[in-house]
């Protein structure tokens, strides 16, 4: 690039000279006088003069770019000095690895060779052994007349054998001292607790009577053409029976609250006299909002003697919504508040959290009283509607947990299953038809004579106790704790029972002579 602008300089240069001598060859032709010549002569002057300011600039421009080129080629080349001298020290460097690397290679080759002469014998020693091995089974074998999967066997039944009456005895001796030591304990707590807590039980049914004057009252119900009483039993969703019994009307359904508004309603609208659709869909409306208040003013009321606040408004109306629900005939407001105020006595027993236990007991049945239908049993929907509401960790699994159909994580749950299963155990506390009574002992009989040994089952004290008696040639000491354990499982797995069975194993010796 430099030379290129030298060479142009140059050429300028040339340019500039000859435009000088051509012009003045011009002028001195065209100029005869002297003034012409003088003209001339000092166009040649000028065109010296120009000549020589070109060349002294075409000097210092080909000095100015030649020092500069010779200061580029200069860094260049100590660039090039430098990039070769750091490729001379790779070079060193990788020649130095490479050694390290074949020595290295080497001396894996030959640790390599020694390992497999030491595998080679270590295999030739195994092979021995397994001869040697081999031969010492024959020999046991002819000795014992008894294959090695035979004693194997063998030994494994006897080790289990000893190990489970070993594991019984262990599990006997622990459950001695524990009854030892905590019965007499627990059986205070637990009559202490009942003695302090004691309720009124109610039985509903699924009918309701509602009671007249007379008769004549009846035809104004049915109405022209049955069309009043068509209009109740839709609007209220009970059956209105109207049959040959004097002064009386029977209300239908399996729901109680449903029962209880038509009752208020029917009895608004004789008092009042007027009945005719329109009027019983007004009255049905009005007397369905001031059900769901007297829900809401029982649940409160509940609260309030409880002592259980800051629920949510919607489990208040569920809890005023137990007065109007029952349980194997048992009312559910009440068996909720018998289990609260004892849940609240027995932690406060056992130095825990009162007021925490009522509020768990109080809502542990609130699945039953859900607003919508459901395929999952009660205890867990109940967790479910308990968390919705932000209720605390602990009640939400006590509620879920009082039948075992979730894992018990606190103290809380096992208090609440224990107190459910008082209330719900206590005599009178339930009404059972006689038929499920009958069918329940003798399941209970079944299930024990399914076992191989037993000779007589008696269930006893209105199937809370199983007798199981056992031959004393087929079931042994030991076995008979097994047999009682694996009972009270099965049972367990496979009934429905309020409380808890007692099973009882006895082994039965008896020794007979005649004497002659």
């Amino acid at each position: 690039m430099g030379y290129t602008t030298i060479i142009l300089t140059i050429i300028i240069g040339i340019a500039a000279l000859a435009a000088g001598y051509f012009l003045g060859s011009f002028l001195s032709k065209k100029l005869a006088t002297g003034k012409s010549c003088q003209i001339i002569k000092e166009a040649e002057e000028k065109a010296e003069v120009i000549k020589k300011e070109k060349e002294l600039q075409v000097k210092e421009k080909y000095l100015q770019l030649k020092s500069e080129h010779e200061r580029t080629a200069n860094e260049k080349n100590r660039q090039i000095q430098n990039e070769e001298n750091r490729l001379r020290q790779k070079e060193t460097f990788i020649n130095s690895k490479q050694q390290e690397i074949v020595q290295k290679t080497n001396e894996l080759n030959q640790q390599k060779n020694s390992l497999e002469q030491r595998i080679t014998a270590l295999n030739k020693k195994a092979e021995e052994l397994g001869k040697a091995e081999a031969i010492q089974r024959k020999q046991l074998e002819a000795i014992s007349g008894l294959t090695v999967e035979q004693a194997r066997e063998q030994l494994t039944a006897s080790i289990k054998d000893e190990a489970k009456a070993e594991a019984m005895s262990y599990v006997k001796e622990v459950m001695e001292e524990a009854k030892l030591t905590a019965s007499n304990d627990a059986k205070k707590l637990l009559i202490e607790t009942m003695q302090r807590t004691a309720s009124e039980q109610a039985i509903e049914n699924t009918v309701s009577v509602f009671n007249i004057e007379n008769d004549e009252v009846k035809g104004r119900i049915i109405g022209r053409e049955g069309r009043n009483i068509r209009a109740l039993e839709s609007l209220t969703g009970v059956e209105i029976i109207i049959d040959d019994t004097p002064d009386a009307i029977i209300l239908s359904s399996f729901d109680p609250i449903r029962r209880e508004v038509a009752r208020l309603s029917l009895h608004k609208l004789v008092s009042d006299g007027r009945i005719h659709p329109a009027r019983i869909e007004e009255v049905v409306a009005k007397t369905q909002k001031q059900v769901e208040q007297e829900l809401m003013e029982v649940g409160k009321r509940t609260c309030i003697d409880l002592g259980v606040h800051g629920l949510a408004l919607e489990l208040v109306r569920l809890i005023g919504k137990m007065k109007y629900r029952s349980s194997y005939g048992q009312n559910l407001l009440s068996h909720s508040k018998e289990v609260a105020r004892l849940c609240g006595t027995m932690a406060a027993e056992l130095g825990l959290n009162a007021k925490k236990a009522r509020r768990a007991g109080l809502l542990h049945d609130i699945g039953k009283v859900a607003d919508t239908e459901s395929d999952q049993p009660h205890a867990p929907l109940g967790a479910k509607i308990a968390e919705k509401y932000k209720e605390k960790p602990d009640i939400c699994n006590a509620i879920g947990a009082h039948h075992e159909e979730m894992e018990m994580e606190t103290v809380l749950a096992p208090i609440v299953q224990i107190c459910d299963s008082i209330s719900a155990a206590r005599p009178g506390a339930r009404r059972e038809v006689v038929e499920a009574y009958i069918q329940r002992l003798n399941k209970l009989e079944q299930i024990a004579q399914e076992y191989p040994g037993v000779v007589k089952t008696f269930a006893i004290q209105a199937g809370r106790e199983l007798r199981v008696v056992v031959g004393a040639d087929k079931v042994s000491d030991d076995e008979i704790t097994q047999l009682s354990f694996d009972l009270s499982k099965k049972i367990q797995d496979e009934m429905t029972y309020p409380g808890q069975i007692k099973i009882t194993v006895i082994r039965e010796t008896r020794a007979v002579a005649f004497a002659k």
